[in-house]
């Protein structure tokens, strides 16, 4: 069996790999009858001569390999039919922009495995790069603050060469004695809360954030039921939450009123309530001076994330009497970063994490007859169709605009 590293094709380039050069050794030590071929890249975080040393063939055609490894989408013009690939499709949510994508694998007769379609037996995500989105988004959000109020000036992340130098950085400005909320559960807050742990940044309950003063920089992590109440005033569970979103409205103006920084970890799923709208915003009660907003749901439930920044130009400001864009450094604005590739700013640590996850889940369904059923679960596309589960899809699909 012929797996192929594949380069990224996408712009703005992506720096990141599925398999560093020392995790393919680990690879190809685990399961000798795989053969394992890189595509030739001039963009990779590690270089062809990185691979070569490690004892692979680069190589600039990889028609010849059975299943083709990337990161993000690949152009339709450079899809190989009848191949099997794993890459970020962006497609499960029927997103508009890659609907020619998704026509193309059918018509290619492409067997689709997505990243964000691996997943256990209860529906959760086995890999990713969540934990490196919230390690830079954290730093960026420390960042905005310091361009903001000319505090202090760091470093962007893209120049710096990892998490440990992301910390180093951090660790020479002086906090302000500031309130930072971070709301989530999942990887995306907790490489947040390392960050902050890093930073040697107090953590404090609920209760004592809300209503105390503090003469020191605190934290407050927070998940759904903290920041949801059900209408009716009954307190069940998070599963009641996640079943039952209708019930509930949203209870975050208590936080928002005694926050300065918010850094935004969670998932978001269809129906919950939004955390905040424009109309809260304009509250004098509103606190909030700087939005990390890692998830970056836009027209979201983060009513200050109006859309997506880049790495280029990671803050714009939001003018919470209109709801306008404005200069983030304009005293009324409030500072948002909003990037939505954050993992590419730090692409050696999120590439060796992605690689360690995909090693562990992934490569041994290949030999073990997929006896967990991983493969099964992330199969979008098989024989030119829609697979069983995927079958949502088609309408999607088969729209022409």
């Amino acid at each position: 069996m012929r797996f192929a590293i594949i380069k990224e094709r996408k712009n703005p380039p992506d720096r990141r790999v599925v398999f560093s050069p020392s995790e393919l050794v680990q690879a190809k030590n685990l399961f000798p009858k795989a053969e394992f071929i890189v595509e030739s890249s001039d963009i990779r975080v590690f270089s062809d001569i990185e691979y070569k040393e490690a004892g692979f063939q680069v190589v600039n055609d990889v028609s010849d390999c059975d299943i083709l490894i990337g990161v993000k989408e690949v152009p339709v013009d450079y899809l190989i039919p009848n191949k099997k690939y794993f890459f970020f499709s962006h497609t499960i949510k029927k997103q508009p922009y890659n609907r020619k994508l998704l026509q193309a694998i059918l018509e290619k007769n492409i067997l689709l495995y997505d990243h964000e379609t691996i997943v256990n037996e209860k529906g959760f995500r086995l890999i990713g790069f969540g934990r490196y989105a919230g390690i830079v988004g954290t730093y960026n959000g420390f960042r905005a603050w310091g361009l903001k109020y000319n505090s202090w000036n760091l470093l962007k992340a893209e120049t710096l060469h990892d998490q440990k130098a992301l910390i180093d950085e951090l660790n020479t400005i002086a906090l302000p004695n500031i309130k930072i909320l971070l709301t989530g559960s999942g990887k995306v807050a907790s490489g947040s809360q390392e960050m902050l742990d890093a930073m040697h940044v107090k953590s404090v309950s609920v209760d004592a954030y809300l209503s105390q003063t503090f003469k020191e920089p605190v934290y407050c992590k927070i998940d759904v039921l903290d920041y949801n109440k059900r209408k009716d005033g009954k307190v069940i569970d998070t599963f009641d939450f996640f079943d039952n979103p209708q019930e509930y409205e949203s209870n975050f103006m208590r936080f928002a009123k005694v926050t300065d920084l918010y850094i935004a970890g969670h998932f978001y799923g269809n129906g919950a309530p939004c955390f905040y709208t424009k109309q809260d915003v304009k509250s004098p009660d509103f606190n909030i001076k700087v939005v990390a907003d890692v998830s970056c749901d836009v027209d979201g439930p983060i009513a200050t994330t109006l859309r997506a920044s880049t790495i280029a130009d990671p803050i714009y400001g939001y003018d919470p009497q209109t709801g306008a864009e404005i200069d983030y450094k304009n005293e009324k604005a409030i500072a948002v970063m909003a990037v939505d590739n954050l993992p590419c700013e730090l692409p050696k640590d999120a590439s060796e994490g992605f690689g360690e996850m995909f090693l562990q889940h992934v490569i041994p369904a290949f030999f073990n007859g997929d006896k967990d059923g991983v493969l099964a679960r992330a199969k979008i596309t098989e024989n030119g169709k829609l697979t069983k589960r995927f079958a949502y899809l088609q309408d999607y699909v088969n729209r022409l605009d």
